[in-house]
């Protein structure tokens, strides 16, 4: 089976928002409780590989990795592939000193595992991040594309969830854990926020932007409600157009201002980020007046839905800022 590169762009899983936020709270708070009791939370160099099995997933992948980006190796002993990729894994999880952490689960003992993940074959090598799992690649891949993937993924991890990786101490005992993040206490507008996630859940696309929207009167700054509801109004905008006469319409008509905004929601919706980015910059170009507010507006509400951290968004900024002036 020939290497197949998985891409981390698009626009992020409108229910990894709150997950989001929760595991930067608590890879902020183990941090803090770990210096207030003079401690590191260090692990071993070994402990940055682990088997896993069914019976331990929920423990070692999903609540790990609101703390640290979680690596999964799908191995079996037959694979030949395999016996070539897991060592190159190993290596690097060691390499990288705590930046992700390495769990390598065997399909033959594990097979309910492989089809959760809807694995086709193996070597695969998925990604976890705030219980949200991202596929790497399949297949055989040299070393300098895993190097590349995981330098992705941890930029993601770090950017978008506030996750630093684990502290690593070289005389730390094997075996031993780091500090686990205590229970994030109850937050003021967790309900609305849980109230609108569900709707999102759900397809109440109304009723999750009235749930940000009331979060937000109360609460201006709330960083969490700002990206839910830039997200979930931009799903509205799209709820129901024909995707190929709008493309279409874009086409043919590059002066008409509404025909390329709709058409960059739609791009962006469909994952191709800087094409929806590139579009916009393009017509504020061509754009004077309340037409190019308009353009730079919409921008400026899709830079909101993919994170003004995100290097795309960065990189357009500049360049947004280069077109009006």
């Amino acid at each position: 089976m020939q290497p197949r590169n998985m891409s981390m762009s698009g626009v992020v899983d409108l229910a990894a928002v709150k997950a989001a936020q929760e595991a930067k709270a608590k890879a902020e708070q183990a941090r803090a409780q770990a210096a207030r009791e003079g401690g590191t939370g260090a692990i071993s160099p070994a402990d940055l590989v682990i088997d896993v099995d069914e019976a331990g997933f929920e423990r070692d992948v999903l609540q790990r990795s609101a703390e640290v980006p979680v690596v999964i190796d799908f191995w079996a002993e037959w694979c030949q592939p395999c016996k070539q990729l897991s060592p190159v894994l190993e290596r690097l999880a060691v390499e990288y000193n705590g930046r992700f952490l390495l769990a390598k689960i065997d399909v033959d003992a594990n097979q309910m595992l492989m089809q959760q993940f809807g694995i086709q074959g193996i070597p695969a090598v998925f990604a976890v991040v705030a219980g949200q799992a991202l596929p790497l690649f399949q297949g055989a891949a040299d070393e300098t594309q895993i190097r590349q993937t995981l330098d992705q993924l941890v930029q993601v991890a770090e950017q978008r969830f506030g996750l630093t990786g684990l502290t690593v101490d070289p005389d730390a005992e094997p075996g031993g854990d780091a500090q686990a993040a205590p229970e994030r206490p109850a937050g003021p507008h967790d309900g609305l926020l849980e109230s609108a996630v569900q709707a999102l859940d759900s397809g109440d696309l109304g009723g999750a932007i009235q749930a940000y929207k009331n979060v937000l009167n109360e609460d201006p700054g709330n960083e969490e409600a700002k990206l839910g509801l830039a997200q979930a109004e931009l799903l509205q905008r799209v709820q129901g157009i024909d995707p190929q006469q709008v493309r279409k319409d874009a086409a043919e008509k590059p002066a008409d201002v509404q025909a390329q905004i709709t058409a960059a929601d739609l791009d962006l919706v469909g994952g191709h980020v800087e094409d929806a980015f590139g579009r916009l910059i393009e017509t504020v170009q061509r754009t004077f007046g309340d037409d190019r507010d308009t353009v730079r507006m919409r921008l400026l509400e899709l830079f909101e839905v993919v994170g003004f951290e995100d290097p795309r968004v960065i990189a357009a900024r500049r360049a947004l800022a280069r077109a009006l002036f």
